[in-house]
């Protein structure tokens, strides 16, 4: 199975799919951590470069058997078919899971008191997540609203909408 994940920087994405994997002990892409990688390196180039890596990335584990949780912004139609068709080319299923803050003060709070857990990655400013481009979405998905939940709370609807309650902790 891919997860893919998507929502802005700030709504609880990647404490969700990181702890995800945990549970599921899957593979997990997290596109910052390829990018500052790309950075480091000297090979970053402005665009799709580091969700393009994610895809091959995706793509080998899943023909190895493994699930595979996707940590993006995702923030375009474009990005949310190219995970897709990873897992169709494949034949392998997928979910879609948008993680929001619907709380714009807390999502602000959040975003204004969090600190870097990537060595050199610059987090963005509030001003940089309000005026991204973050399409609508144009089809069904999973959305998990972290505004007035725990990290508890948020996890077990997660849970509750993929189905694992059953598997343990």
């Amino acid at each position: 199975m891919l997860y893919i994940f998507s929502g802005l920087p700030g709504v609880g994405k990647t404490t969700l799919s990181a702890t995800l994997s945990e549970k599921l002990r899957a593979a997990y892409l997290r596109v910052d951590v390829v990018e500052q990688a790309m950075r480091t390196a000297g090979v970053w180039v402005e665009g799709p470069a580091g969700y393009i890596v994610c895809y091959g990335i995706a793509a080998q584990n899943l023909r190895l058997g493994l699930d595979v949780i996707a940590d993006t912004v995702n923030p375009v139609h474009e990005t949310r078919q190219a995970w897709r068709s990873v897992a169709e080319s494949l034949d392998i299923p997928f979910m879609d899971i948008e993680v929001v803050c619907s709380d714009e003060r807390e999502h602000k709070h959040r975003i204004d008191t969090r600190t870097a857990d990537i060595p050199g990655f610059v987090l963005p400013t509030w001003e940089e997540v309000k005026s991204r481009q973050y399409d609508m979405w144009d089809r069904d998905h999973i959305v998990i609203d972290t505004a007035h939940q725990t990290v508890a709370e948020s996890l077990m609807t997660l849970y509750e909408r993929l189905d694992l309650n059953h598997q343990k902790n």
